[in-house]
């Protein structure tokens, strides 16, 4: 049913010009840089802690997750990471880019509110507003810069062929953003590294906008899915790590997956894992149960299991070398 069709109906299109945005610098939020996780290297014993785990049931999993990633990296192959917005908003993405500057990861993935928040982070050092009280009177997702951001990076995306996440990576370090230290995506540009941002529209708060195209932000997204789709082709021998992502990024998965295999790439032997706070269908079964023998459920907050897998993963790489 097309627009004219609707507009003869009931229910008519919503014109969103009229909407009154603010901006961002005025806005009350509730994660700032100052309560950000630190790169820490490993204590000299830390291999002492590991060894002396039990081999068994959740902590034989977490041990075969950190060797499976040492492996992958030693042998050059693709460790990518998938993840959902809470990355950010626990304060890990500062382990993220630790692991992207040390050549551990070779690729990130993201569902298009994570890109929000580590935008945001990058531009003013904290994001993640009150959405109980800003939905009250209408003023929750508002912000006016977030969505011109996106809008340029998707024109851009578009234009140059780049898709969203290196669009929007690219513009934080060429804008000059003041903590784009912070920032994932900026950090891929900087690292020539694979970045992608998976959009569902109407799911953001930059879809609220009326700057916003959507025939922009579709068209930069479906780049990055082909370009996800490439990163998943040579999976072959490493480790997908799908992070507090409950429902895009085990789909995305999925049909990149299935893409790869279709074209004959072949994708194998590898291990998936899914971290989350609870153990949910789509992760359980799009990630660790479907694609591969070697899957994974590590379930914890991602503010004490990333960390850890991070310093077991370099702890491990220390003693090997």
């Amino acid at each position: 049913m097309g627009l004219k069709e609707v507009e003869k109906g009931l229910y008519k299109p919503l014109d969103f010009e009229g909407l009154k945005t603010y901006s961002i610098k005025d806005r009350k939020n509730l994660v700032s840089v100052r309560d950000f996780a630190r790169p820490v290297p490993p204590p000299r014993d830390f291999k002492e802690f590991l060894d002396s785990l039990p081999h068994s049931m959740a902590a034989g999993r977490f041990l075969k997750v950190a060797e499976s990633i040492v492996a992958a990296h030693k042998k050059g192959c693709p460790v990518v990471m998938a993840m959902g917005a809470h990355v950010v908003k626990c304060g890990l993405s500062p382990l993220v880019i630790d692991l992207m500057e040390r050549g551990i990861l070779s690729a990130v993935a993201m569902n298009s509110a994570t890109a929000i928040h580590d935008y945001e982070i990058s531009l003013i050092g904290a994001t993640s507003e009150d959405v109980q009280s800003g939905l009250k009177d209408g003023s929750f997702g508002m912000a006016r810069e977030t969505a011109q951001a996106f809008q340029a990076a998707s024109s851009r995306g578009v234009r140059e062929g780049i898709g969203l996440g290196a669009a929007l990576g690219k513009n934080i370090n060429q804008d000059g953003n003041k903590y784009a230290s912070y920032s994932i995506l900026s950090a891929a540009d900087r690292l020539d590294i694979p970045a992608t941002v998976h959009t569902t529209i109407g799911a953001d708060t930059v879809h609220m906008h009326p700057n916003m195209s959507g025939k922009d932000l579709g068209g930069a997204s479906y780049v990055d899915f082909q370009i996800l789709a490439g990163v998943v082709a040579n999976l072959e021998g490493g480790v997908w790590l799908n992070v507090g992502s409950a429902v895009v990024m085990p789909e995305v998965f999925l049909k990149t997956l299935s893409v790869a295999r279709n074209l004959g790439h072949r994708v194998e032997n590898f291990a998936a894992v899914d971290m989350d706070m609870l153990q949910h269908y789509r992760p359980t079964v799009n990630v660790v149960k479907r694609p591969t023998q070697q899957g994974y459920s590590l379930t914890g907050h991602h503010e004490l299991m990333l960390p850890l897998l991070r310093i077991s993963i370099l702890s491990i790489l220390n003693n090997r070398t």
